[in-house]
Formats: structure tokens, sequence, C-alpha cells
């Protein structure tokens, strides 16, 4: 399967380490095969030089040209709907929910615990039901 996300100007990262983690930024520039000069100024990440190690690429792109300044980033940014974009993929969807389980209290888990426990019961009754529907139907078409 050929590479979809390229690093490239333009391409919109998250970071996923360092001093901004978890905040999206715009790659402005390549500085070497390590790092690149990245910018998010609609995030709250400051210009600055950033390692590939710590950004993961996303699906996104910007349209700027190569070194472009905060504002331009800004415009191209907003005029690509970056931010609704995030909010509505996956990744950010899971990314949130990680952060909501780890915010539960004991309490709350064993809530979690128990409505899992009485859908699956609900589930699994059902289920039973069906199979016992179809036993019988088939049942009654061999005689």
């Amino acid at each position: 399967m050929p590479f979809l996300k390229f690093v490239e100007v333009g391409r919109v990262a998250y970071l996923a380490g360092g001093p901004s983690e978890g905040k999206l930024a715009v790659i402005v520039d390549i500085i070497n095969g390590t790092s690149a000069l990245i910018d998010g100024p609609c995030s709250g990440v400051p210009r600055q030089e950033y390692k590939f190690s710590n950004m993961h690429l996303t699906k996104f792109t910007v349209k700027i040209h190569n070194g472009q300044h905060s504002k331009f980033v800004k415009k191209a940014w907003n005029d690509a709907n970056i931010s609704e974009k995030w909010e509505a993929s996956n990744w950010a969807k899971n990314i949130e929910a990680r952060a909501k389980r780890a915010s539960l209290t004991d309490y709350d888990r064993f809530k979690l615990g128990k409505a899992k426990q009485a859908r699956n019961r609900i589930i699994t009754q059902a289920f039973l039901r069906l199979r016992a529907k179809a036993k019988k139907a088939k049942a009654g078409e061999s005689k």
C-alpha cells in the first residue's frame, strides 16, 4: 500500500510529545531529516522547531508556501476549516474518549460496569429468544 501522508509544507500534524503536546500545527518549513519548523496560530502553538518523532501527520493539508508568515498560515487554516474537520475526525473523538475514561472515578467505573452488564444481559436474552424461534420454525418445516 503506498504512503498517503507525506512530510510536506502545509501538512497538519498532531503534536504527540514536547511542550505543545496534544495540539495541532502546520509544517511551515523542513529544516533537516529529523525536524521541521511548525506554526499553529489557531491552536496556540508558537512557531518553533519540532522533531518528526514528536509529531504524527494527519490527512489534512493547508495551501501555504515555504516559510509563510503566521497570519497567512492562520488564514489558510481558517479557509480549509481544519479545526472543524479535526473535531469531526475519528482520531479526535478517540482522544476525547480516552481522556474522558481516564478522568472516571472508582465509583463511575463501577456504575459503567454495571450498566454494561445490564446491556449485555438484555442483548443475550433477545438473542436467545430469536434463536429459540428459529429452532421452532426449523423443526416445524422438517415435519
